[in-house]
């Protein structure tokens, strides 16, 4: 129960999950799935700058992102990360989460507006929690590919989990 793995020792893929609701006790490390799509568009982006207020010239203006080196306007890196976490919640493989407690992510390639995207999750690590053994922390590698294949976003992420579900 308590594999713990360096954050770049690679895991041997295992078992590919299928539709359901998966507790800690349901998941071993090297377990995967695949998010289904989601394509970026342009109200994407002018919403995310909205709500963050980050409106920096390569998002909300093609000449600036050209001058950039972009062919067009790109989206923003934690967009990108909201939808693949969204993706994520709504897949048909369901993780009981209590909380997502933190994030190491990296921004590879540029998200374009008109890129479809999906995530592929893989299980790196679990353990028990020191103060609650009714509660565990699952380690996933989220790969965020675009239709392409091309990986634009990756990165960990911890989330606790309830040993069974209820």
């Amino acid at each position: 129960m308590g594999e713990q793995r360096s954050a770049t020792e690679p895991v041997e893929r295992r078992n590919l999950l299928k539709p359901g609701l998966y507790g800690l006790d349901d998941v071993e490390v090297g377990d995967y799935f695949l998010t289904g799509g989601v394509t970026v568009t342009e109200t994407h982006v002018v919403n995310f700058a909205g709500v963050s207020g980050d409106h920096y010239d390569i998002h909300v203006d093609d000449v600036a992102a050209q001058q950039a080196g972009f062919p067009s306007r790109i989206a923003h890196g934690l967009l990108g990360l909201s939808l693949a976490d969204g993706l994520k919640t709504r897949c048909p493989v369901s993780l009981k989460g209590i909380a997502t407690l933190g994030w190491n992510w990296s921004f590879c390639a540029p998200l374009m507006i008109g890129d479809r995207i999906h995530v592929d999750i893989q299980v790196i690590a679990k353990r028990i929690t020191k103060k609650r053994p009714d509660r565990g922390i699952v380690t996933m590698r989220l790969n965020v590919l675009n239709q392409r294949g091309e990986v634009v976003q990756q990165g960990e992420t911890q989330m606790m989990m309830p040993t069974t579900v209820s």
